[in-house]
């Protein structure tokens, strides 16, 4: 039973990893293009973005799972996600990737105003361009600060895909709990929390490690 019980929790976890690196795949570059919006000097730029930041940020993901997936249907009349777990699967990611990549971009935002002026105009007077300056003197400083907020939020969003069960997305919390309807038995919902552990003390170690190599901003 025990090894039942692992390996279809172990599919369960398999779609959460999907869903996951998907995640941050598209949402780390789509968060950095929205810091450079949210930064914008443009108002007509800066202050619809700013607004569809605070949106997110402040509103439940759960919710915005649900507006995502069936707002279009009720607006539309149309189904644009298509149907069957692929479809689902889709709408989820999409919500996800707009949620974090909002939260990346304060982040981002964060760490690009944090470094001084004065680096910007020494670059300056070297000659270098702005994309000279951002990429050679900024980016690696700002770099070794964003890592241990976005290591937080790398590491809340492994929790977090467990809220695309709402839409019934099958990843590891949902297998879960099938068993509790199917076998009556409720210890393999408990079980899951093993492989989250798992996967967050490997991004734990994984994170350390980077910030160690980047230790030679101190």
């Amino acid at each position: 039973m025990f090894l039942t019980v692992t390996w279809t929790l172990l599919g369960g976890f398999l779609q959460t990893l999907r869903l996951f690196a998907l995640t941050l795949l598209f949402a780390l570059p789509l968060g950095l293009v929205i810091s450079f919006g949210s930064m914008s000097r443009l108002r007509i730029i800066k202050t619809p973005v700013r607004f569809v930041i605070w949106i997110i940020r402040g509103t439940p993901l759960m919710l915005q799972l649900l507006v995502i997936y069936y707002g279009p249907g009720i607006i539309l009349h149309s189904n644009v996600w298509g149907s069957g777990d692929g479809g689902r699967f889709v709408a989820a990611l999409v919500a996800f990737v707009i949620n974090y990549s909002c939260y990346f971009s304060e982040i981002y935002r964060g760490g690009i105003q944090s470094i001084p002026v004065g680096q910007y105009e020494a670059g300056q007077v070297l000659g270098m361009t702005k994309h000279q300056i951002f990429y050679k003197i900024v980016l690696l400083q700002v770099i070794k600060r964003i890592v241990p907020p976005i290591s937080n939020e790398v590491i809340t969003l492994v929790k977090d895909t467990s809220l695309a069960r709402v839409i019934a997305v099958y990843e590891i919390i949902w297998e879960g709990q099938s068993f509790i309807k199917g076998a009556g038995i409720i210890w393999p919902l408990f079980y899951t929390g093993v492989f989250y552990l798992v996967f967050s003390g490997l991004l734990t170690v994984l994170f350390g490690r980077i910030e160690k190599k980047l230790s030679y901003f101190r």
